[in-house]
């Protein structure tokens, strides 16, 4: 990781909208999203998260590569 969690934690909330907002075209991987964001795939891991533990993203099943799609959750 190139930053200290905690400044990567200080972030989400700048980027939790961006994220959800690529979500919204359909489910994606970490992987996925870092590219489309163009953020590092280690802070999207820990901003995805955090969306999961307060229910804004669910999960779905692995791709063949082992990498979990994330969607939007509906509420």
């Amino acid at each position: 990781m190139t930053r200290e969690v905690r400044e990567v934690v200080r972030d989400e909330p700048l980027v939790r909208r961006r994220l959800l907002q690529l979500l919204e075209a359909g489910p994606l991987t970490v992987p996925e999203l870092a590219a489309a964001s163009g953020h590092p795939a280690d802070e999207v891991v820990i901003w995805v998260m955090g969306m999961r533990k307060y229910g804004d993203v669910t999960v779905g099943e692995p791709t063949p590569e082992g990498y979990f799609s994330y969607a939007v959750a509906k509420r």
